[in-house]
């Protein structure tokens, strides 16, 4: 279409052919020689999808489409999907692999003994292979025993670069925030109100809710510590994990050693 348009102008500005009869020789409509693409201002839509692709990397296009429609923006569907393919968001970055040890995830429960005593557990992972590190259990666990469980988790680990937690008392004690600045620790708080932002231990825990807490009715601690350390030990070495390709933890730190 484009090259007819060029031969009609090269008959009208060599040939002195008026429109009608230079269209009419190359077989274009006048309305079609006479029509001028509108230049479109996608920066709206480009600063949109950036933002997007930088909050929800997992997010495709027909997702990100919908989004933005609930969003109240009327652009059309073919206008986006140009643009994000103007951007390369379609081609997905390779993930950079995970490294063990690089960041533990923490957090506490609460349930309760047969006989209505309260307890808690504290719950440690590494975010690499999901492995649950330790399962601490006891009726208070204040933040010198969180040190404490800590301190003991690095007799036998390389200590993380991070550590994720919320911001209960404990969790944001001097005591806590001394300790991992001796270790070199960097302490990463999540939002109040946010536990997805801990999103590997909140699956955890939901697990050890569903199979441990809510399975058992406990009658003292030392109940809860014989069940907890034996189910620690099939999570981790025998159970198959969807997002390890249905390895176990350990399995899988061997095979990506």
């Amino acid at each position: 279409m484009e090259e007819r348009r060029e031969l009609a102008s090269y008959a009208m500005n060599e040939r002195g052919l008026s429109e009608r009869r230079a269209c009419r020789t190359v077989s274009l409509n006048r309305c079609t020689y006479r029509y001028q693409a509108r230049k479109t201002d996608d920066h709206q839509i480009v600063q949109e999808l950036r933002q997007l692709a930088e909050s929800q990397p997992r997010w495709g296009c027909k997702k990100m489409t919908d989004y933005l429609r609930n969003q109240g923006y009327r652009w059309n569907h073919k206008r986006i999907r140009r643009v994000y393919r103007g951007l390369a968001l379609n081609l997905h970055k390779k993930p950079k692999k995970r490294q063990a040890d690089l960041t533990w995830s923490l957090d506490f429960m609460s349930d309760s003994l047969s006989n209505g005593r309260a307890i808690r557990t504290l719950n440690i992972m590494d975010d690499y292979n999901r492995e649950a590190l330790w399962i601490e259990v006891d009726t208070s666990l204040p933040a010198e025993r969180v040190v404490q469980v800590l301190e003991n988790l690095l007799l036998w680990r390389a200590a993380p670069k991070q550590i994720r937690m919320d911001n209960g008392p404990e969790l944001i004690s001097q005591r806590l925030e001394r300790w991992a600045k001796e270790k070199q620790i960097e302490l990463l708080h999540i939002q109040p109100g946010k536990p997805a932002q801990n999103a590997y231990v909140e699956r955890f825990n939901r697990t050890f809710r569903e199979e441990v807490l809510d399975a058992y009715l406990f009658d003292d601690l030392d109940e809860v510590r014989m069940i907890t350390e034996h189910w620690l030990e099939e999570y981790n070495t025998i159970r198959p994990h969807e997002a390890l390709k249905g390895l176990p933890p350990r399995q899988f730190a061997l095979q990506n050693a």
